[in-house]
């Protein structure tokens, strides 16, 4: 379907109207929001966390950003349905469906605000996902600190991660792997 044949088609929905898809995606966008906002406060939590090395506490914000991130996957059960019933009355493919083709669907004043809670939503993910590689950065650069430590404790040994904290048949095959990186066959 062309894109003036999708909106000519929307518009002719559009006057018809379905006030419970609007409903229901305007609760489905609240609770996308909800999760949203959650995560982020998980997010910015860890990362004080991580700054005080609160390591316990850090475990914790871990274990409730799963729980929050495998209460979101239960989101998309209800998002897939409101896309395959839209899909039904634009007569396109569930996956076709843009945010545009559903605002067609319904009244203006409830286009905006589903404009409005999308825009939101998109934000509030990009802070989140923003906040969380802060967060693995910061992560990384304690471990490299440890390293350090465990370097110094060691009299500039290996370190934790190096040879000598290995048992010795795993040792001898990083050796011989080591050699072996550039033995080409041909």
């Amino acid at each position: 379907m062309t894109l003036a044949a999708l909106h000519s088609s929307a518009a002719r929905a559009r006057g018809a109207g379905d006030p419970r898809l609007a409903a229901e995606l305007l609760d489905h966008l609240d609770a996308q929001l909800a999760s949203a906002r959650l995560l982020l406060a998980i997010v910015l939590e860890q990362g004080k966390a991580i700054r005080r090395r609160d390591v316990h506490e850090v475990v914790l914000h871990a274990g409730r950003m799963q729980a929050e991130l495998e209460r979101r996957r239960q989101l998309d059960g209800p998002r897939s349905a409101l896309l395959e019933r839209a899909g039904a009355r634009l007569r396109l493919a569930s996956g076709a469906v843009t945010l545009e083709a559903i605002c067609a669907l319904i009244s203006e004043t409830e286009a905006t605000n589903v404009r409005a809670r999308s825009s939101e939503l998109r934000g509030l993910l990009g802070e989140v996902e923003r906040e969380h590689l802060v967060n693995r950065a910061l992560i990384g650069h304690e471990l490299a600190f440890l390293d350090h430590l465990l370097r110094l404790v060691d009299h500039d040994g290996p370190g934790a991660y190096g040879h000598s904290a290995m048992p010795p048949a795993t040792r001898a095959a990083a050796n011989v792997g080591a050699r072996r990186v550039l033995d080409m066959q041909a």
